[in-house]
C-alpha cells in the first residue's frame, strides 16, 4: 500500500472520518550556499522525498497527533499550546502562528509520516510546518495565499521551535514546481522558475553519513564574519546593507591585503552571487554542462574559501568529479557533514552509485546513502 493510502486508512480506522491529504515536499539546493543570510539568491527546488499528512477537524479544542514512523503520539489543547521540545513542537508552532494572526480554528485529529531521509538535510522540519499550514487553511477555508504560509512556517521554527532558519526552505518547499528550479531572492523576496528539464538527468544526493559538532558554532561565526565584511567596507561605501552590494572591485581595495580572513569569506558570497545568476542564465539556455561547471566551482568556493566543507564531502565531490556522466556535483547545506548533490546522466547512475559507494568506503571507513530525486510540485492537496 502507497504512503497516502495507508494514512488515510489508518486515519479513517483511528478517528472514524475521512482524512485530507496533504503531500509536503523535501528540498535541495542546487546552488547558492550561505548567501540567503547574506540578502543574496538560492536556487532550490523541491523534491520527490516528502512529508504526507492525514488530518481532519475536531468538534473541541483537543488536539491528537500521530507521528507514524516514530509510533509515537501526542495530546493537548488548543487552549495551551506550549513547548515540548518534542517532534510536536513542528505542529504546535504552526497552530499557534495561526492562532497569533488572529484566525479562529477548531481541535485536530492528525496522522503523518514521511519519504524525506533523516538528519539528511532535505529540510524535513519544513515540509511538515508547511504541511501542516496548508491543511489549516483548506480545513478552515482562511483564504490565505502560499506566502502568507511560507512566512508562518518560518516564523513557528524561529519563534516556538526555537531555530532561526532562513525562509528557503519554507519557500521551496511550498513554491516549487516539477522539472524546475526557484530562482530566490533573499532580500525581496521576489522569485523566478528556470526549466531544470531532466529527461536523461537525474538529481542524486550523497549522504556522508557524518555531522561534526562544528555545524552551528561555525555557521554563527560565518555570520559574523560576513557582517564585519561590511561594517569594514561601509565607511566607503555608505550605501552598502549587506554583502549584496558588495563588488569584487571593492572587496580587493579595502579587504584583501589587510583582513585576508575577511577578505576570502565575503569573497566567497560576491562570487556565489554571480556563479547563481550565471548558472541561472544556463539553465534558461539549455545548457546542464555549463550549469554542472558552476556547481563544481561552488564546492571549491565552499570548501577552500569558505571553509564549511569536511573531508567526507570533499571526497565524496572528488570521486563524483571523476565518474563519467557526472555534470557537477558539490556539498549542500550548511557543512561540516550531510550530502553533496550531483547531475548524473541517468544512463551512468548505475555505475556511478556502485563507484561512489566502494570508494567512499574505501578512502573513509564510511559508509554512504545514495537518493535519486526527480524535482516536484510543492506542498499540494493529493
Amino acid at each position: 500500500m502507497e504512503l497516502p493510502q495507508l494514512l488515510d486508512a489508518t486515519f479513517q480506522q483511528t478517528f472514524q472520518s475521512k482524512p485530507l491529504l496533504i503531500c509536503s515536499p523535501g528540498r535541495v539546493n542546487l546552488i547558492g550556499e550561505h548567501t540567503d543570510y547574506n540578502q543574496g539568491f538560492v536556487l532550490p527546488a523541491a523534491i520527490d522525498k516528502a512529508i504526507y499528512l492525514a488530518v481532519g477537524p475536531r468538534q473541541d479544542d483537543e488536539l491528537h497527533f500521530v507521528a507514524h514512523d516514530l509510533d509515537k503520539s501526542f495530546k493537548g489543547s488548543l487552549q495551551s499550546l506550549s513547548r515540548t521540545k518534542t517532534w510536536a513542537d513542528y505542529l504546535l508552532g504552526v497552530l499557534a502562528q495561526f492562532q497569533q494572526a488572529g484566525h479562529q480554528l477548531s481541535g485536530l485529529n492528525c496522522i503523518f509520516a514521511g519519504t524525506i531521509p533523516m538528519g539528511a538535510g532535505l529540510s524535513s522540519s519544513a515540509a511538515l510546518e508547511n504541511a501542516v499550514g496548508f491543511a489549516l487553511n483548506e480545513l478552515f477555508a482562511l483564504g490565505l495565499d502560499r506566502l502568507d504560509l511560507v512566512r508562518l512556517s518560518q516564523r513557528a521554527e524561529n519563534d516556538f521551535v526555537g531555530v532561526k532558519v532562513g525562509i528557503m526552505d519554507m519557500f521551496a518547499s511550498m513554491m516549487g514546481k516539477a522539472d524546475h528550479v526557484i530562482k530566490l531572492d533573499c532580500r525581496s523576496l521576489d522569485y523566478q522558475y528556470a526549466p531544470l528539464r531532466m529527461d536523461g538527468f537525474r538529481v542524486v544526493l550523497c549522504d556522508s553519513r557524518v555531522k561534526h559538532s562544528l555545524a552551528s558554532s561555525e555557521y554563527n561565526t560565518r555570520r559574523a564574519e560576513c557582517e564585519k565584511g561590511v561594517q569594514l567596507l561601509k565607511p566607503y561605501y555608505p550605501e552598502i546593507d549587506s554583502l549584496r552590494d558588495v563588488t569584487m572591485a571593492m572587496l580587493d581595495e579595502h579587504l584583501k591585503d589587510t583582513e585576508p580572513l575577511i577578505y576570502r569569506r565575503c569573497a566567497y558570497v560576491v562570487q556565489e552571487n554571480q556563479r547563481l545568476l550565471d548558472g541561472y542564465a544556463d539553465l534558461q539556455a539549455g545548457d546542464l554542462e555549463a550549469f554542472g561547471q558552476r556547481m563544481f566551482g561552488s564546492h571549491e568556493g565552499l570548501s577552500k574559501w569558505y571553509e564549511v566543507s569536511c573531508p567526507e564531502l570533499d571526497t565524496l565531490v572528488d570521486i563524483a568529479r571523476e565518474q563519467p556522466g557526472v555534470l557537477g556535483a558539490r556539498m549542500m547545506g550548511g557543512g561540516f557533514g550531510g550530502c553533496t548533490i550531483n547531475l548524473v546522466r541517468e544512463e551512468s547512475l548505475d555505475n556511478f552509485t556502485q563507484v561512489i559507494t566502494q570508494q567512499y568506503k574505501a578512502r573513509t571507513g564510511k559508509e554512504t546513502q545514495i537518493h535519486v530525486c526527480r524535482l516536484m510540485d510543492g506542498t499540494h492537496t493529493i
